[in-house]
């Protein structure tokens, strides 16, 4: 009796086991439920993360050192501060790999949020591979400086904010000017006389690093232009008219070499580094006279020997008789100009760090402690040379822009290969040309 007593108990037990882990209708209900709406249920999910507190990253690249680079740190953490629940992976890169590295990235499909570019083809040709955001409704046009702007704005479309521009003078040391009774030149002839007197008393008339080859191809890029005219570029680079080997181009190769036979340049100085400061301190030891250099140089200056910015006046780069360019023409860039990327999961965020890092704050920061001329609008410099650099881009009536920054890069490094040639004496300037125009006729669409 008590056996089958304890058996009953057993089996109750057990039936009541089972009944606990059965499924019941609402389980099933809700599993069902799972199944059909889950990959909704991620897109909200991913759709309200700043809503529900989850943390949303943005990647940002940029070249930027120094001053500059502090400002765009700046800038990030403004927009961190307004966007509480977003933080910003900021990736400062070197200058040379850069170009390569980011395209590298966008063939991969594993580019950055929001990039630094320069514009120009070089930012186009992401464009055209519609790799770059269109942030025309982003952005607010009347802020930015017209000729700025434009580097970025490809068939009436904005793909890039810009920060800064640049302005490449000659830079000369005013005591040495006076001491030979030498004025500033506003012909090329004018120029040629200077450094007949220069070199007839042993001071080097142009102090250069050519090692790294984009220095020499400033003297080329005025050259050209002042013999053929502000469209002699965009006509070779668009395939609308006059090409890479154009005469003027020719002729802006021999008037390179002259100088080079002239003594205008030191001795080996495609051996010279630029980024160690050996062509500058030819002109801190007064060893050379002039320097063809943006106007970064002037914070050159200030670091490495604040004494010698007394000495520094500049000029424009001169007139050539006959020529179809102006002394107030003048080559220049833009950088940083920021983009966003097409691939990016976060298209509102990165257009809003693209405001922030291209904004007035930014731009007087960057002006005032870099030393660069704004892109943007009200900014009021408190630097006299940069004030003065500025008043002087702003009256100019034509700006070329960087061959190295804006042709595509394959083409880019043709030109400086060929450039290095000339000054090197080893490539007669009809070859460099046409080697040029060679490797355009593949790379460009006619």
């Amino acid at each position: 009796m008590f056996n089958k007593k304890i058996c009953w108990f057993m089996l109750i037990l057990i039936l009541l086991v089972v009944a606990g882990c059965g499924p019941s209708d609402s389980t099933n209900t809700e599993g069902t439920a799972d199944d059909a709406t889950g990959e909704t249920d991620k897109e909200n999910s991913s759709e309200n993360a700043e809503s529900d507190g989850d943390q949303t990253t943005l990647t940002l690249w940029h070249i930027e050192t120094g001053p500059s680079k502090e400002s765009i740190e700046e800038a990030v953490e403004r927009f961190e501060k307004n966007n509480p629940n977003v933080s910003v992976d900021v990736s400062q890169q070197e200058n040379d790999p850069y170009k390569s590295q980011l395209s590298v990235a966008m063939g991969g499909g594993n580019p950055p949020d929001v990039f630094h570019s320069w514009g120009g083809g070089w930012l186009k040709q992401f464009v055209d591979s519609d790799q770059v955001m269109n942030i025309t409704d982003s952005v607010d046009e009347s802020l930015y400086n017209e000729a700025a702007l434009s580097v970025s704005t490809f068939d009436g479309k904005v793909y890039g904010a810009p920060v800064s521009m640049d302005v490449v003078p000659v830079f000369y040391n005013k005591d040495i000017f006076e001491e030979y009774g030498l004025e500033e030149p506003e012909t090329y002839n004018d120029l040629l006389e200077i450094v007949e007197t220069l070199t007839d008393n042993d001071i080097t008339p142009f102090a250069l690093a050519n090692q790294t080859k984009w220095t020499g191809s400033f003297y080329l890029m005025y050259l050209a232009e002042r013999i053929g005219g502000p469209e002699l570029f965009n006509e070779a680079f668009e395939r609308t008219g006059r090409n890479f080997d154009d005469t003027a181009y020719v002729e802006a190769g021999k008037k390179v070499q002259e100088l080079v036979e002239m003594g205008a340049f030191p001795e080996g100085v495609n051996g010279m580094n630029y980024d160690t400061g050996q062509s500058r301190q030819m002109l801190y030891t007064e060893s050379a006279a002039m320097m063809t250099m943006g106007g970064w140089l002037v914070n050159n200056v200030r670091d490495e020997m604040p004494e010698f910015e007394d000495k520094l006046g500049f000029f424009l780069f001169p007139s050539i008789e006959g020529g179809d360019g102006e002394k107030n023409h003048v080559v220049g860039g833009v950088s940083p100009v920021f983009s966003v990327a097409q691939q990016t999961e976060h298209s509102e965020l990165a257009a809003e760090l693209v405001n922030e890092l291209a904004s007035l704050e930014t731009a007087t920061d960057m002006s005032n402690n870099a030393g660069s001329i704004s892109a943007v609008n009200g900014v009021e410099y408190e630097d006299p040379y940069i004030k003065e650099m500025s008043e002087v881009l702003e009256s100019s009536q034509a700006m070329q822009t960087y061959y190295d920054q804006t042709l595509p890069p394959e083409l880019a490094q043709v030109h400086l290969d060929t450039t290095q040639a000339l000054f090197g004496l080893s490539m007669e300037p009809e070859q460099a040309m046409a080697e040029v125009e060679a490797t355009a006729k593949e790379v460009l669409k006619e």
